[in-house]
């Protein structure tokens, strides 16, 4: 049994007795490699969120969007994502390159399920993947920990409305966020856009 808990999990775990649940959950449920079921259901996504520490210990989280199969399953224990133009803080990248432990959070929000994945990720600008993305500045790949399905008991049920213009498609480009178009920011855009 791999098991995910450190002492902190297990002093909380002990003050509610549920250690013995926690352990079952663990038996159950967690595992080390991307079955079948779990590739269909990365592959349907088409938003993720990723948890990154900084340097310091820091945390922050991110949301990553795209089309449904941006995040490809390359092998039981690797997936990779394209990174897209953002607002240059490269809070993600940035905390990658200085502490590559990551935590993905996938969610079904119409049909309720989630996924929590865990592992350890690289950036790489020259990855032979981008020139299957469309305006990707870099790939980051992930090599798998851990991977659980989560209770969607708290999912609440949302339809998602229309799909982003701002995610890039073949022979069209993406129309520049407003917020580009400030003259606070503008003259600190990078060169080529």
């Amino acid at each position: 049994m791999k098991n995910i808990y450190h002492e902190g999990n297990r002093d909380i775990q002990d003050q509610f007795d549920s250690r013995r649940l926690a352990d079952r959950v663990n038996e159950l449920i967690v595992h080390d490699d991307i079955t079948d079921e779990d590739r269909d259901f990365i592959a349907a996504r088409d938003m993720f969120f990723i948890t990154t520490v900084d340097e310091f210990g820091r945390p922050t989280v991110s949301y990553k969007g795209g089309d449904s199969g941006f995040v490809r399953v390359i092998d039981k224990k690797t997936i990779a994502f394209p990174g897209y133009d953002g607002n240059g803080m490269f809070l993600t990248a940035g905390n990658i390159k200085a502490n590559n432990q990551v935590g993905l959070l996938f969610i079904d929000f119409e049909n309720p399920h989630r996924m929590r994945l865990h592992g350890t990720a690289t950036i790489d600008v020259n990855d032979p993947l981008l020139d299957e993305y469309i305006d990707a500045q870099y790939m980051i790949r992930i090599t798998i920990r851990n991977l659980f399905i989560n209770c969607p008991r708290y999912i609440h049920n949302y339809k998602k409305i229309e799909k982003s213009e701002y995610v890039p498609k073949q022979g069209c480009s993406a129309p520049i966020p407003e917020w580009k178009n400030l003259d606070v920011i503008k003259d600190y855009l990078p060169k080529d856009i």
